[in-house]
């Protein structure tokens, strides 16, 4: 079903379908689906736990002794399908790492087949020959992580000696083959440097680059039990994920809040008509306001990898300078990766030599286009 803007879902009587209504054109269209039902814009599908790495902070502890659960190639066939039955935009396909998963190449062209755009949120460490080849295919798009422009610092976050080379090779590749690619950038400690990363995926091309913190879930709680905080209020508004095992839950974040699964009677339709999804997601608080620090350096999105950097502003107060170094890390402006570097600097002390890095990570200037270290990034 198309529908147009000023739309509304009424029911049809004795049909069981619905039509919709619209001011603009008057357009009928019918469908199965319920008038009451809430369908995700977007899906994301974890295929799997396994992942050649085991980052310190990853929200479903994933690694190479993780398994890929209990969701056959069959029944991920049979999600997909049913969300570009239910209107469904775009599904995500994520892990673990997702190219671990035998059969993914053969998900993203059936997700593709039934019309729907696909993105790989992808490590990036190992991309085959063949994967290339899916990659590139018009529909797709491509996510991963990037930690630090730091080698070093990178594959400590990710536990794995050699994981950032790999990492910033395979980008390039991407953006050579002109492969639609957005980075999401996750502050894991203190003094990490994540705005260096930013300027540096800025000067090799990637543009679509978000920052959040690390969520208290799966390894990144450290052993405590998940709580609401870790949220960012828009689980089940417009989203939701299937797990490894085929749980439902209201995203990858909030995996422990999933109850029903898709491989019950009834399918992904069953479980979001249900009465315990509508409690699920009527006992997540609403999205928070921000304080301090704008988003998305405090991210009230969950999903770095999948939601542009918030626009507008949301008018808050700037937050403390983070070790010396100059907005926008410390920036109440919400688009970072769209802001040129601070200008004048706000007299901050300089940031010591961190892990080798040369300037501008021991900088002063906030401009670090313009200091030492050039050319920059050894581009």
């Amino acid at each position: 079903m198309i529908l147009v803007p000023n739309t509304t879902i009424d029911p049809v009587p004795g049909t069981g379908l619905v039509h919709a209504n619209t001011k603009e054109n008057h357009v009928t269209a019918t469908t199965e689906r319920p008038a009451a039902f809430n369908v995700p814009a977007s899906v994301e599908l974890e295929l799997t736990g396994k992942c050649q790495l085991s980052c310190g902070h990853c929200y479903n502890d994933s690694g190479p002794q993780m398994s890929h659960g209990t969701m056959t190639l069959d029944d991920w066939r049979a999600v997909i399908s049913e969300c570009a039955e239910l209107g469904v935009g775009n599904v995500q396909l994520i892990g673990g790492e997702p190219t671990a998963y035998p059969g993914w190449a053969d998900l993203v062209d059936h997700a593709l087949s039934v019309g729907l755009d696909v993105e790989v949120f992808s490590n990036l460490y190992h991309v085959t020959a063949k994967g290339w080849a899916v990659l590139s295919q018009p529909g797709v798009r491509l996510g991963t992580s990037y930690y630090s422009v730091n080698a070093g610092e990178h594959d400590r976050v990710t536990n794995v000696a050699g994981s950032h080379a790999k990492t910033r090779a395979n980008i390039i590749e991407a953006l050579e083959r002109g492969i639609p690619i957005r980075a999401g950038i996750v502050r894991c400690h203190d003094g990490q440097l994540e705005e260096l990363a930013r300027q540096e995926l800025l000067a090799l091309g990637v543009h679509h680059i978000t920052l959040d913190d690390a969520r208290g879930v799966g390894r990144g709680s450290g052993g405590q039990a998940p709580t609401m905080d870790a949220l960012c209020g828009n689980c089940t508004r417009g989203r939701l994920a299937v797990l490894p095992d085929g749980t439902v839950a209201p995203c990858v974040i909030g995996r422990w809040l999933g109850s029903e699964n898709v491989k019950a009677q009834g399918g992904l339709r069953g479980v979001l008509s249900s009465q315990a999804w509508a409690e699920t997601a009527a006992g997540i608080p609403p999205k928070r306001t921000a304080t301090g620090a704008c988003p998305p350096n405090d991210s009230n999105d969950c999903d770095p990898s999948n939601t542009p950097a918030c626009v507008p502003k949301y008018d808050v107060a700037p937050g403390p300078a983070s070790l010396g170094a100059c907005t926008p890390n410390d920036s109440n402006d919400c688009d970072p990766s769209n802001t040129p570097a601070c200008a004048p600097a706000y007299g901050v002390a300089p940031v010591p030599v961190l892990l080798g890095g040369c300037p501008p990570s021991d900088s002063q200037s906030c401009a670090p286009t313009e200091t030492p270290c050039n050319p920059a990034f050894a581009l």
